[in-house]
């Protein structure tokens, strides 16, 4: 067993990224400013987009992309169970209704056909969570947006570097939130961005501060900045200077973190694919994830325990886990105000019972990857 514990997912951060902040607090401009600028227009060429803000949180961007697009009360999104509450909690901020369907079983990404059941004349949006890093099924649910005439939005908090048939996500001519919190493929500490058509990515950018028309920069930086305007009632939404220079590195380096973490993909599969008692994640063979997430599902019927016993049996052994995540219908908020219950969406419930999600960093190490297959192993044989 390890002698110290293994953290499931710690921040991946270097030297450099620490010298990039340390440079960016000492030219005497930390919020939002010339690298918030720069760091928009790298991702932006990066994934292919038309155009993209940079904000504080990947929640920040789904609200302003409802915002954008004047969903609100009486409307509803339709949203898979299967995501982290953010994705579901900016549908009740604008006053619309969340209509959660369930997911496919081997991507656990929304199910085109619940989707298409779940299409009313209410419906104004299809929020698409990519799991895990693993992009959903664009082509079929494009088709159904278009057919019914309701926009997309996705939630790619897992997916940067992610591609659907050759199409970088972000790419897409519709609103696309990433997220780069502490956890996640590239991280700024917190912060997010949106990317999508300029006109809508435009009235997002008014909007993140305030609904004034001229950014905090110009107004402190140029000749009569003192003069601004609000034109709708905004947040407070921007990015930093010193997350964007972060990120800026981040992105630098993100093709050899991505590269790190296809290696750990790879050890997993070689280390655990005999173990009958897990099931492995899964990569369709059109697409490439960003393998944000491992999650394999533990099957109890084959173990003399839970996957909630699972999961203290690797903490025993110093390996930190997760899991992603429990259905957004399990939880009180949302079953009491819209009657949720146990058995409505099948796939998500057996796939969280089953659910653990392993170490997977650009930080691990072969010897860290023995060892989390090495107690997942003697766990099964239990």
């Amino acid at each position: 067993m390890r002698a110290t514990f293994l953290s499931f997912s710690p921040p991946y951060v270097g030297e450099d990224d620490i010298d990039e902040v340390v440079a960016a607090l000492r030219s005497g401009w930390i919020s939002r400013g010339p690298r918030t600028a720069k760091f928009e227009a790298v991702f932006r060429t990066r994934v292919g987009a038309s155009a993209a803000l940079g904000l504080n949180s990947c929640t920040a961007g789904l609200h302003l992309a409802l915002r954008v697009l004047d969903v609100g009360p009486g409307d509803e999104v339709i949203v898979p169970t299967m995501t982290f509450c953010a994705s579901v909690n900016v549908i009740e901020h604008v006053g619309a209704r969340p209509v959660l369907v369930d997911v496919e079983p081997e991507t656990l990404n929304i199910d085109p056909a619940a989707v298409e059941a779940a299409i009313t004349e209410r419906a104004r949006a299809i929020v698409v969570v990519h799991y895990g890093g693993h992009p959903a099924e664009m082509d079929a649910l494009s088709s159904l947006a278009e057919q019914h005439g309701i926009q997309l939005i996705e939630d790619a908090a897992h997916s940067l570097p992610a591609s659907y048939r050759g199409v970088k996500v972000g790419a897409r001519d519709n609103l696309t939130a990433f997220s780069f919190y502490a956890t996640k493929n590239l991280t700024t500490g917190e912060g997010g961005m949106l990317t999508g058509p300029p006109a809508l990515v435009e009235r997002a950018r008014v909007m993140s501060l305030h609904g004034m028309l001229g950014s905090a920069w110009n107004r402190y930086s140029q000749k009569d900045g003192w003069y601004y305007e609000v034109v709708e009632p905004g947040y407070k939404y921007n990015m930093t200077d010193i997350q964007a220079a972060m990120g800026l590195r981040q992105l630098e380096k993100l093709d050899q973190m991505q590269s790190r973490r296809r290696e750990v993909v790879s050890l997993y599969r070689q280390l655990l694919g005999d173990i009958g008692a897990i099931k492995l994640p899964c990569q369709k063979s059109h697409v490439e994830s960003a393998w944000h997430l491992f999650p394999i599902r533990v099957r109890a019927s084959e173990l003399a325990m839970d996957r909630g016993g699972f999961i203290d049996a690797m903490t025993e052994r110093n390996i930190g886990t997760s899991v992603h995540f429990i259905p957004v219908h399990m939880h009180p908020f949302y079953a009491a105000k819209y009657g949720y219950r146990r058995g409505d969406f099948p796939v998500a419930e057996d796939a969280y019972d089953e659910l653990v999600s392993l170490p997977l960093h650009p930080g691990l190490s072969d010897a860290d990857v023995a060892d989390v297959a090495e107690a997942v192993r003697d766990i099964c044989t239990l």
